[in-house]
């Protein structure tokens, strides 16, 4: 399937961009991104070339602003994609709730949809927005939507089935003016079909790096061992944002009684940090883990820190670094993240996995081009895995 040439979309708190870059594969032209992060900005106008890149609170975005940037009239975008910030509705935000300033800027992505009249929109977030206020807010979203003309359909996708080498629930909404059917992918990967992509798949290729340190060399450790890694790599010669965080020494001294598939219960009871040492052995499942090489990351967070999850390396004596976190999530070896370290992780946990995103991409490209049907959710018939190094 190839979409045609003329397919717009414009993508909302886009980050660094990893939602619009799997639609971007897929064949569309992703003309705006608006984001508050204006590091994550910079990342984005860097890998997106023919997007303009719009700054600054949601609040203070127009329709009529994109419609300019775009050269765009009202009605003629296709898709509006966008994953308004999460951490109101996240698990790990302990205090979340509707009240959360970041818990409303849905309505704000609702009021762009209002002035753009999108033929179909796309919104992303955490598993967590359905259970906040007893489905309160999934019900606004989807009455929004509703009242705007728009029949609108939610689904919660598995990363890991479509070819991310990571556990992650996210929650997709899709909705349409249109009178096609409402589409979202089918799996690809898992029993009966391909299978997971592992840790290992995915970062094995990388080289070396020391706690704290970077690599002696910047060039890949060996040629690609597999098709995510050669997917990945493009054309690509030189490894970026490859550095681990310094990890002080009591920490390289609890890592090296980590075993693969080890954590924090592996720890002599003398290395336990304090707070740790009256925690039953439920507890905490992820915290100073390292996984197999056979696994599937945890899910890749704004910090990848080994006191919180199992980021530790599976066989080096650190934490993961951002390129291995980029790779997790599925980003090509040409994104280079802008801004300090902490930035840098901040925008690849952040972000949808781009190949999360084409599959998406791909199911909205199939349902444009389905006969016209009644109100509907199906599946659509998997794409293949997207190639980097052939995009445009």
């Amino acid at each position: 399937m190839t979409a045609p040439r003329n397919l717009t979309a414009i993508d909302l708190f886009c980050g660094a961009g990893g939602l619009s870059e799997g639609f971007r594969h897929a064949g569309f032209h992703v003309l705006a991104g608006q984001d508050f992060d204006a590091t994550a900005g910079a990342t984005f106008a860097a890998t997106h070339h023919e997007a303009k890149f719009i700054p600054g609170p949601i609040q203070e975005v127009t329709a009529s602003q994109l419609l300019r940037t775009t050269g765009l009239k009202r009605g003629d975008v296709d898709v509006l994609i966008g994953g308004p910030p999460c951490q109101g509705y996240s698990v790990y935000n302990h205090q979340r709730g509707a009240d959360d300033p970041r818990a409303g800027l849905f309505r704000e992505y609702l009021r762009i949809v209002d002035g753009l009249r999108p033929k179909w929109l796309v919104m992303e977030n955490v598993t967590g927005i359905t259970s906040i206020s007893g489905g309160a807010i999934v019900r606004e979203i989807e009455r929004g939507m509703d009242k705007l003309g728009y029949r609108v359909r939610m689904k919660v996708l598995k990363a890991e089935e479509f070819g991310v080498p990571q556990e992650r629930r996210r929650i997709f909404f899709i909705a349409t003016r249109t009178d096609h059917p409402i589409l979202f992918p089918s799996p690809t990967h898992g029993p009966g079909l391909a299978e997971f992509v592992t840790i290992w798949d995915a970062i094995s290729d990388l080289p070396q790096v020391a706690n704290g340190g970077t690599s002696s060399n910047p060039a890949y450790a060996s040629a690609p061992k597999n098709e995510y890694q050669r997917m990945l790599r493009g054309r690509e010669r030189q490894v970026t944002n490859h550095e681990a965080p310094h990890l002080a020494r009591v920490n390289e001294e609890r890592m090296k009684h980590i075993p693969p598939g080890g954590s924090w219960r592996d720890l002599p009871f003398a290395l336990l940090p304090q707070g740790m040492r009256r925690a039953k052995r439920s507890d905490h499942t992820k915290r100073y883990g390292r996984p197999r090489k056979t696994d599937l990351a945890c899910t890749i967070l704004t910090k990848c820190d080994v006191h919180w999850g199992a980021y530790i390396h599976p066989v080096q004596n650190r934490a993961i670094t951002v390129r291995e976190a980029a790779r997790l999530q599925s980003f090509p070896d040409s994104f280079v993240f802008q801004g300090s370290r902490t930035d840098q992780y901040k925008q690849v946990g952040n972000a949808v996995p781009p190949l999360l995103g084409y599959q998406v991409a791909k199911a909205v490209l199939a349902a444009m081009e389905a006969p016209d049907a009644e109100d509907s959710i199906a599946d659509a018939i998997p794409g293949e895995l997207f190639d980097f190094a052939a995009a445009v």
